[in-house]
């Protein structure tokens, strides 16, 4: 994000304002990542009891690959849109919103029509449960283009709408998918939730996608685009490829029972994603207002979420065995175990969120580009190592390890960026 190092410090607004106004700007990112967070902790949950651990474990691998197809669209379609038509006249928002949606549509239908193809290849279980996941891609992706297209135009409440529209959709989808009682019938149910969702989108902003226009739009937006692609994938990659690689070691049982224990994180985990919405604009208004005081906000952002994920964690360590059957059903044995091991991991990743704000209101694209790839090739190295060594609780504790040293390595690259902004900034600070 561009700074303005060399302007004259805008007047800070008083304390009180400026608290009610950051208040407000939180709100409605919460409440959206809220709504979104519960329909996913919802279906883990009810899928988990209805499945059991194995065929769970199916359901999560096509979970993480949503993961990683989400995070493409994100980079090629949805970033470019948030950075660069926020804030914009309505014309050129619409404009804008039509080819960004549009994309998200096309890269849905694309990846979509691998996975048509790769599914019956794979056979059993995860054949069917790809083949279900590559029809639903679009209208996925679609609704998740919608949330981020509101946000840009600063309308948070519509956002919220459209994931309360999915919420409510999924109750007579899942109901359904628990007749059927297969891994494929819960991707669709889920999906086809999303696909209204994503419908209502497109009545609340009256805005219909252009998919004509992707390339064009691909074309425009290449110098951010394939920038955040990589660094939007990176992560997602790893954890796709960390689940692939337990299932294969130790088993797919092993991949539900870490979907599992990450599901109990999901209340933190959705005021972690809901603060992410807005951290990064907070990093840039601190830098521009104050900037010697960035470092410190970003300690304390940093600090706060992994503290708050430090008592979370401790708490469901506290949780008794027979709370822990009602919630995930036979998944809880295998999930239990891995909670302190998670804890440390969302500790970690919180603690390293409060850099990564930082280095993208500096604008230090590179940096944050290489702590990212380090983060994410750590994420797999441990994920896999402590597998082979220790199973499912040597991934986990593997993943932790990896977590906090990724988390290390985004500090010191904020260190070091904010070093060199104020070595840039003493002669422009000098100059009459």
């Amino acid at each position: 994000m561009p700074t303005e190092g060399g302007n004259p410090q805008p007047t800070a607004p008083p304390a009180g304002s400026a608290k009610r106004a950051l208040v407000g700007r939180l709100s409605w990112g919460l409440a959206d990542q809220a709504a979104s967070s519960i329909s996913n902790f919802a279906v883990g949950i009810y899928v988990a009891r209805s499945l059991g651990v194995t065929a769970f474990g199916v359901f999560s691998l096509a979970w993480v690959t949503y993961g990683v197809v989400l995070n493409v669209s994100r980079g090629l379609a949805t970033d470019p849109l948030v950075v660069r038509f926020s804030g914009v006249p309505d014309a050129s928002w619409r404009g804008a919103v039509a080819r960004s949606t549009g994309t998200a549509l096309g890269v849905g239908a694309a990846i979509g029509a691998a996975c048509l193809v790769v599914g019956p290849a794979l056979g059993g279980r995860v054949g069917p449960a790809f083949v279900c996941l590559g029809v639903m891609l679009p209208g996925l992706l679609l609704q998740d283009a919608w949330r981020f297209s509101f946000f840009a135009a600063g309308n948070g409440r519509k956002a919220f709408l459209n994931d309360v529209v999915w919420c409510v959709a999924l109750v007579p989808a899942m109901i359904v998918a628990a007749r059927v009682g297969s891994v494929a019938s819960f991707v669709l149910a889920w999906g086809a939730s999303a696909a209204v969702a994503a419908a209502y989108g497109c009545l609340q902003s009256g805005i219909r996608p252009r998919m004509t226009e992707a390339r064009g739009w691909l074309r425009e937006q290449r110098d951010l685009g394939y920038r955040y692609l990589v660094e939007n994938v990176s992560l997602s990659g790893a954890s796709q490829l960390r689940a692939y690689g337990l299932g294969a070691i130790v088993g797919v049982g092993a991949v539900g029972a870490v979907r599992g224990a990450e599901l109990l994180m999901g209340p933190f985990l959705a005021v972690l994603m809901g603060l992410s919405l807005v951290t990064v604009p907070e990093a840039a208004r601190v830098l521009r207002q104050s900037p010697h005081r960035l470092g410190k906000f970003c300690l304390l952002l940093g600090g706060g979420q992994a503290a708050a994920a430090l008592l979370w964690g401790g708490s469901l360590l506290l949780l008794p065995n027979r709370l822990g059957d009602l919630v995930l059903g036979d998944v809880w044995h295998s999930a239990s175990q891995l909670i302190a091991a998670i804890t440390f991991s969302v500790a970690g990743a919180g603690l390293g969120t409060g850099a990564a704000a930082g280095l993208r209101a500096l604008g230090a694209a590179r940096r944050s580009l290489r702590s990212q790839l380090f983060a994410s090739a750590a994420y797999v190295g441990g994920g896999l190592g402590g597998a082979a060594v220790a199973g499912t609780v040597g991934s986990a504790w593997g993943v932790a390890a990896a977590t906090v040293s990724g988390s290390a390595v985004w500090w010191l690259h904020l260190r070091s960026a904010l070093r060199e902004h104020h070595q840039d900034s003493i002669p422009e600070v000098r100059t009459p």
